[in-house]
């Protein structure tokens, strides 16, 4: 089999749209998922919980 340079741009372009979709969607649904909610919740503190003051 032989794959020149317009194939693969043609495979590229029609599957590689539907490839991004389908993981932005993956990676919604694991941000939104409720069980993730405590680790997303001990991230967004874990930052200021480290003794981070402001400069006087």
């Amino acid at each position: 089999m032989n794959i020149d340079h317009e194939s693969l741009v043609a495979f590229a372009k029609s599957w590689g749209l539907f490839y991004l979709i389908a993981f932005t969607i993956c990676v919604l649904i694991y941000t939104f998922w409720p069980s993730n909610r405590k680790k997303f919740d001990k991230a967004k503190k874990s930052i200021l919980d480290q003794g981070d003051e402001p400069w006087e």
